[in-house]
């Protein structure tokens, strides 16, 4: 470790190590940076507080956390080889399994070492190894927090305040020889129970009933109730010390009989090895990636389709904030999916920034500026757009639907649905994807099993969602990542493959080829229908989903022709010349007839009524057709009169009068107060420019490599102006106070004296300094100028040169020379 005498402390453990080996342990836990320590031993303290241990005990994977719960309960300090007895056992049942076991547990044991040893949780050399104090106090037993390990305390730690009849008591029972002082008593109780030949002599004179209390307690909890007249079996192991009292009810297994009946295995089973995930099936990679690339493009159709239903204004916003559950079953219909599918989809565009609110007062979603700009994009690129969006978003959409910690439902877009630990659980369900060969997909029960093992600690959740939240965000990643296009067939596809090594570039050159290239034409059929047998080209299918209504969907679209959809296209400002000439450029098949009809029938008709407002009137120049109308019985409700022979009145608004007319059969046209026929286009609504939502993260980032030699060089700066050796004033000389942990104190003249000295012999002082903000530092610098009432030195504590005022220098007191002190 780079000394030859033993750390005593974990600071002393810390300031050993090599620089490189202090950034490991700030890039393991960065926690530590914020601020950076003012030097190793305020370093060591903030590492061994309690949130700073238990967030670095929950990155540990389950054998690194085996051997911590084992050092938990082992005495402290502990050696190597009882550490590895705890974990492997006695030896003295193992079988040919329990063998191999052994042998992976001690091949494994120094890499588990080493990581708790960089995150600063065991120190000390192998003879006399530590766990950090709040490690020890949070994994070792208790009544209120068993151990992990099922181990209850030590005899010693049990009989604390037992009273010495008591204990002689047991000594007799047990057959050891009775002594009046309780140390010897209790070293006495635990060298019998740690004793192989003489607990099996014990335990060979227990009643069976006995054997089965001890059976039923041995792998924990180690605490029982027992009435105030307990059964002869829990009386003759309460006699004997294997049951010792914690309170006039619970009695507790001492951890030392407990290590005998398990063969000295602090765990039931260790797992030193990670368990492999399995290959559900394998795939023709390129059947997997044709597959991907078509969910791919299903993908960015359902979002284009979902942002073109919201385009002119979505759905208005809870007064709690989200979507309610109405508008999210409407949005499900709309898209054809189920309503988690369809959350999904919401939650995944406004990820991407193509959807937020529009910050009116009748607040509302839609698209972003953003959304106009994706559309101009190719599709592999707007696919990576997608998949770069989804995977360092935490909000989860599989949470829709259920309720928080206080009972509320959560809803789509809502302010609840952060997650901190979903980026990290997506990108290692992605990783264990790709370690497997390319076209096989995983068994997602050993992938789970895999992932618990990688974090066992990380299951639970503050929120109240369930006992394993990990596990259910990776079957949501499964779920959301074959939506999505990353996997096809249930494994990994090339191009996802690409995007999480080399970038989004590779990724769209490997998924342009997949993906199907935009039509120019559709086939017309004599039914009325227009099948579309791929994509069609933007234009084109803006301009058919207006004269046409979408009847089916899949590998070719399915359009329907209906005196509804003309009268549409002729309201947004099309003719019927225009409509014609439109589907005699597209199609590929010959204009059917009734088609033609169709169009011409509903173009003759529109615009023949006129709606303006009145409240609002009908005018036609056909009389006989007003007539018509004011004798149809379903017109009643409009409350109709004549103003002249062409023109009816009524009290109904425009809109309404509309739609009322058209629901009767009629084809009429609004018009504006010059009376022209208004164009009724649907307008594109746009939010003001938005930014995605910022992904809520777990903690503190990782600190890059230009951070963390900077935070290192300020520690061993801080730590050689805490811990220099100072020289103490010679007698008579300038007085200082140089007491650990003090400013030094001289006076004005006595502190421009020593700084001139040290500039002139180049050597570096070490003195106390006050800045502008009145904050008190010690620091040790090497004087370079001294002029102007300023000091101009390197500041060994900042790693650079600075200038001080002498004013603002409290004192000043040389270094001792190496030998002195």
């Amino acid at each position: 470790m780079g000394t030859t005498t033993p750390p005593r402390t974990l600071a002393e453990a810390l300031r050993a190590r090599g620089d490189e080996s202090l950034a490991g342990l700030l890039r393991a836990r960065p926690d530590l940076l914020n601020p950076v320590p003012n030097d190793i031993t305020q370093l060591a303290t903030r590492a061994g507080t309690r949130a700073s241990v238990v967030r670095a005990l929950e990155h540990l994977d389950r054998f690194a956390l085996q051997t911590a719960e084992a050092l938990a309960v082992a005495p402290d300090p502990a050696p190597y080889d009882t550490l590895l007895s705890l974990l492997t056992g006695d030896g003295l049942d193992d079988g040919e399994q329990r063998d191999d076991l052994g042998a992976a547990v001690t091949a494994a044991l120094p890499g588990a070492l080493a990581t708790l040893r960089e995150q600063a949780l065991v120190w000390g050399e192998d003879e006399r190894l530590r766990l950090v104090r709040t490690a020890r106090e949070l994994l070792a037993p208790s009544p209120q927090h068993p151990s992990p390990t099922g181990l209850g305390p030590t005899v010693a730690e049990a009989t604390a305040g037992m009273s010495p009849g008591r204990l002689q008591e047991i000594l007799v029972a047990s057959g050891l020889p009775a002594t009046h002082d309780p140390v010897s008593a209790v070293a006495a109780l635990s060298a019998l129970f740690t004793d192989r030949t003489r607990m099996a002599e014990l335990l060979d004179t227990a009643p069976v009933e006995a054997l089965s209390v001890l059976d039923r307690l041995v792998w924990g909890p180690p605490y029982g109730e027992v009435t105030p007249n307990p059964t002869p079996p829990v009386k003759w192991l309460r006699d004997r010390g294997l049951l010792l009292p914690v309170s006039t009810r619970t009695v507790v297994l001492p951890r030392e009989a407990a290590l005998h009946l398990r063969a000295g295995r602090a765990h039931r089973v260790p797992e030193p090895v990670p368990p492999v995930v399995a290959a559900a099936a394998e795939r023709d990679p390129q059947a997997v990636d044709r597959a991907a690339a078509g969910q791919a493009f299903t993908a960015l159709s359902t979002v284009e389709e979902l942002l073109k239903l919201w385009n002119g204004g979505g759905p208005a916003i809870l007064r709690a904030g989200g979507l309610s559950v109405r508008e999210l079953k409407r949005t499900a219909t709309a898209l054809d999916v189920s309503e988690p599918i369809a959350a999904f989809w919401v939650e995944l565009a406004y990820a991407a920034g193509l959807l937020a609110t529009d910050g009116m007062s009748d607040e509302r979603y839609a698209p972003t500026p953003a959304y106009d700009e994706w559309l101009d994009l190719s599709s592999q690129d707007r696919w990576t757009h997608l998949a770069n969006a989804w995977l360092p978003a935490t909000r989860v959409p599989g949470l829709v639907g259920g309720q928080d910690a206080k009972g509320r439902a959560l809803s789509a877009l809502g302010p609840e649905l952060d997650r901190s630990a979903a980026p990290e659980v997506r990108r290692r369900v992605l990783a264990l994807f790709a370690e497997l060969p390319p076209g096989t997909a995983p068994d997602p029960e050993t992938l789970l099993r895999r992932l618990r093992w990688e974090r066992p600690l990380r299951g639970s959740s503050p929120s109240g969602e369930g006992t394993d939240l990990r596990s259910r965000l990776a079957l949501w990643t499964l779920n959301e990542a074959e939506l999505l296009g990353i996997t096809g067939r249930g494994a990994l596809a090339s191009q996802a493959r690409a995007l999480l090594d080399e970038g989004e570039d590779a990724a769209a050159a490997l998924l342009a080829p997949l993906l199907p290239e935009p039509l120019d034409h559709v086939l017309l059929q004599a039914d009325l229908t227009a099948v579309a047998p791929g994509p069609l080209e933007r234009p084109l299918a803006e301009t058919l989903s207006v004269l046409a209504d979408v009847e089916s969907k899949g590998g070719a679209t399915v359009y329907r022709f209906t005196p509804g959809s003309v009268r549409r296209a002729l309201d947004a400002g099309q003719a019927a010349a225009d409509l014609h000439a439109l589907l005699a450029a597209h199609s590929r098949t010959p204009v059917p007839q009734p088609l033609s009809y169709l169009i011409d029938d509903v173009a003759r008709r529109h615009g023949h009524l006129r709606i303006g407002a009145a409240s609002a009137y009908v005018r036609c120049d056909d009389e006989a057709v007003l007539n018509e109308i004011l004798a149809d019985r379903r017109s009643t409700g409009l409350r109709l009169r004549r103003l002249a022979p062409t023109v009816l009145a009524s009290q109904a608004d425009p809109g309404s009068l509309l739609e009322a007319l058209r629901e009767m059969g009629y084809a009429p046209a609004a018009e504006s107060a010059e009376g022209d026929v208004l164009i009724t286009r649907a307008g594109a609504r746009r939010t003001p420019p938005r930014t995605p939502p910022t992904p809520v993260p777990e903690g503190p980032p990782t600190p890059d490599d230009t951070l963390l030699g900077a935070a290192v060089r300020a520690i061993r700066a801080g730590d050689t102006a805490a811990t220099v050796i100072r020289k103490e004033p010679a007698e008579g000389g300038p007085s200082s106070t140089t007491a650990s942990g003090s400013l030094p104190r001289t006076t004005s003249a006595e502190t421009l004296a020593t700084v001139q000295a040290a500039a002139m012999t180049g050597s570096a002082v070490w003195i106390g300094y006050v800045n502008a903000e009145g904050a008190a530092s010690q620091r040790v610098i090497a004087p370079v100028r001294v002029e102007g009432g300023f000091v101009t030195a390197y500041d060994h504590t900042a790693d650079e040169v600075r200038t001080f005022a002498l004013h603002r220098i409290t004192g000043v007191a040389e270094l001792a020379e190496d030998g002195e002190g």
